[in-house]
């Protein structure tokens, strides 16, 4: 009972449920489940063994003005898992994507949209959000109902809380408090060691950290300072993160107190 496009490519060992759709130009992997009611429209790419839940859609136009019925993709990387209601929409211009890295787990009612450029093992929670050309690192961590405007970048090993609201860039390793609008709490050490960071990389990220945020120089100076102090190792990742923004970072909140130590 599913309806799948003659023009679609199924791997091996690809499940297909009842009801579900599959459009003309989708490749999907080997060992691939896509669950009943799922929805894959045009031109997505699924890699070995993702999991598409019920009434999930990838694919679908974007939700840009711009858009003009060109053809462009989603492509994820293997062992993603999409659940309920998901919704991860195509590039807006001709022949670009949406893109997923390996490993990804989006949570029920969770949306990527056009464009996302989404790191390797990255996991956002029910009903997380984002806009149009975000990028997020790997291994990041979106809490439920957290909302990201559009060019926004969340930085790898970050951490935005339930309901957190950012217009503005994360860095690398930092923990994003709900409900006060683009603040830092402080770092994601455990996040850190559980990737395996050895003390004396945590210790530099943590200088960086006091750098930018604790310092009272401006981000011009900050900069001067790690590419002095914090060179090498993770810590360093800061430096072209900063370079490169667009949007500007946010700030540390006033009562951030030791959340940053180890």
């Amino acid at each position: 009972m599913a309806v799948i496009d003659p023009g679609a490519e199924l791997g091996r060992d690809v499940t297909v449920g009842p009801f579900a759709v599959i459009g003309r130009g989708c490749a999907i992997g080997d060992g691939c489940r896509i669950g009943p009611h799922a929805t894959v429209l045009e031109y997505v790419k699924l890699g070995p063994n993702c999991r598409v839940h019920s009434h999930a859609v990838l694919g679908d136009v974007p939700q840009d003005l711009k858009f003009k019925d060109v053809p462009s993709f989603v492509e994820a990387g293997a062992d993603c898992v999409f659940r309920e209601g998901v919704t991860v929409h195509r590039g807006t211009h001709e022949n670009s994507a949406t893109v997923l890295g390996r490993g990804c787990f989006l949570m029920a009612n969770s949306h990527v949209a056009h464009n996302g450029k989404i790191g390797d093992f990255v996991i956002m929670a029910n009903g997380a959000l984002l806009a149009g050309d975000v990028q997020v690192g790997d291994r990041a961590f979106i809490s439920g109902n957290a909302v990201v405007h559009q060019f926004t970048r969340i930085g790898a090993l970050a951490m935005l809380s339930g309901n957190a609201g950012i217009g503005k860039d994360v860095l690398p390793y930092c923990t994003v408090a709900g409900v006060r609008r683009n603040v830092v709490a402080g770092l994601n050490v455990v996040g850190m060691r559980r990737a395996g960071f050895a003390p004396a990389d945590r210790i530099t990220v943590k200088r960086a950290f006091d750098i930018v945020f604790r310092s009272g120089l401006n981000i011009h100076q900050a900069l001067e300072r790690l590419r002095a102090e914090c060179n090498t190792g993770p810590a360093a990742a800061w430096i072209p993160f900063i370079e490169q923004s667009r949007r500007g970072i946010c700030t540390l909140r006033g009562d951030t107190g030791d959340d940053a130590g180890e």
